[in-house]
């Protein structure tokens, strides 16, 4: 335990959640939640305040900018505190641009309240702070590259999910599209689909998009 606390910034735009992080997070003795913030636009300039040793991210807000995008922001000056990822989605497509945006750690929302404090702990000291789950799927992604789906490739099978077609992807993405046809063929040759609803399925069955 260090001597000085430990200062926290929650980031979430529900008050509720915001609350019961509060709730938890201050039973520690070693902890302080400094602010809290209702925007990912909030985070981010009240990170470059100062003041804050880990902000506690969530990854989806109501508009406006992303969890992952404000955590680049806050990572990207020097001297930033650390960020530690605390949401309810654990697939790919969310996991994975937290992480290449900087984030230090990624949790799930229903983690016991020793876990959130053992990981806060853990990013504050500069240490990566992963759920087991997520854990275990970068480490299935590193043992097998070839099925694993690319980031791109997982955004073009999230829009496809979401039902656009491949020009209004390709619009999306800035792809032309003769691109997204690329980037799909990949995408149901590794998942060993034939289609763009058997595609969606087998990535939602395997944790790469969400339901």
């Amino acid at each position: 335990m260090t001597d000085s606390p430990i200062r926290l910034l929650l980031a979430d735009d529900h008050p509720v959640v915001r609350a019961g992080l509060r709730a938890v997070l201050e039973t520690e003795p070693d902890f302080v939640v400094a602010a809290e913030a209702a925007t990912a636009e909030d985070a981010v300039t009240r990170a470059a305040e100062g003041g804050i040793d880990v902000v506690l991210m969530d990854l989806q807000f109501g508009s406006g900018m992303t969890g992952a995008a404000a955590t680049a922001a806050i990572t990207a000056r020097p001297g930033a505190p650390r960020v530690l990822v605390v949401t309810t989605y654990g697939t790919d497509a969310d996991t994975l641009p937290a992480i290449e945006a900087g984030a230090t750690g990624y949790l799930l929302k229903d983690a016991p309240p020793e876990d959130l404090a053992d990981a806060v702990r853990t990013a504050a000291a500069g240490r990566t702070a992963l759920a087991p789950a997520v854990a275990e799927r970068i480490m299935q992604r590193m043992r097998t590259p070839g099925s694993s789906l690319t980031q791109r490739e997982t955004e073009v099978l999230t829009l496809v999910a979401e039902g656009l077609s491949n020009q209004r992807i390709g619009r999306r993405l800035h792809l032309t599209e003769g691109t997204v046809k690329s980037h799909l063929a990949r995408i149901y040759a590794k998942l060993d689909v034939d289609s763009r609803t058997a595609a969606v399925a087998a990535a939602a069955n395997l944790g790469l998009i969400r339901r």
